[in-house]
């Protein structure tokens, strides 16, 4: 069984985004950059598959200019076997990079394609359920677990009401959530093996994956800054604020 995962390049959770003076877009100016922690979770259930003998090949793929190398190595060096790259403008929209993907996955015959269920600087959660739906394939979202069974899978999802037990047939789709696993950390050796595995650079126009402009970026905010809070003297003074000010209280 092969494994496809994508993973995305953004900055890094632990820093502070900064918006441009011209509020055109995000701060990248010196800015620690890393994979994207859900994809980062696709990329250790991809290689355990591996580790366990289930899955034969793992693939990691991601879309953007060639700093995402830098990425792509983090993923072989946790593990993955290969990489693609896909040089392509870094302001894509879902269904553009579901389109890329769905190219690579079928160029790959994936056998089975892992996502991130959401990637952290844009939020969307939209590529995994687009992808599915363009090869029409069965898909699972937020999984906390995953259970190959011969020609199937069984996944555990996430959803608002607790948890659901998913059955599917290969291949599909999945998208992971937070407690499927945790990561594990690359160690040197690995880091240094990864410099020397395969990492093929391709072009969407090689790939023959249609680009939509569907999508465009008009302007980037600042969240507006929290407000100090104040202190008051007794409980009616508390409820006549809560009341009049803050009018959060009937």
């Amino acid at each position: 069984m092969k494994v496809l995962v994508a993973v995305k390049r953004v900055i890094d959770y632990n820093v502070k985004v900064r918006v441009k003076s011209d509020k055109t877009d995000v701060d990248l100016a010196n800015v620690k950059m890393a994979l994207n922690p859900f994809c980062e979770i696709a990329v250790e259930e991809a290689v355990r598959l591996k580790e366990a003998g289930t899955a034969t090949e793992v693939v990691v793929v991601s879309i953007g200019s060639k700093p995402c190398q830098e990425q792509l190595r983090t993923a072989l060096a946790l593990g993955a076997d290969r990489a693609i790259q896909v040089d392509a403008q870094d302001q894509l929209d879902s269904l553009s990079v579901a389109r890329i993907l769905q190219k690579v996955a079928e160029e790959e015959s994936a056998d089975l394609i892992l996502l991130g269920k959401q990637a952290i600087d844009s939020d969307n959660n939209q590529t995994g359920q687009m992808l599915a739906a363009l090869m029409d394939r069965p898909q699972a979202t937020f999984a906390s677990e995953v259970v190959v069974e011969g020609e199937s899978l069984k996944v555990t999802r996430e959803i608002d009401g607790g948890l659901q037990t998913l059955s599917l047939k290969l291949p599909a789709v999945v998208t992971t959530d937070l407690r499927l696993n945790e990561p594990r950390y690359a160690s040197l050796p690995n880091i240094m093996k990864a410099k020397k595995k395969p990492l093929d650079v391709k072009t969407p126009d090689e790939l023959g994956a249609q680009l939509s402009a569907g999508a465009e970026l008009l302007s980037v905010e600042p969240p507006a800054e929290r407000q100090a809070g104040i202190k008051v003297g007794s409980v009616e003074e508390l409820v006549d604020k809560l009341r009049n000010e803050a009018k959060v209280v009937a």
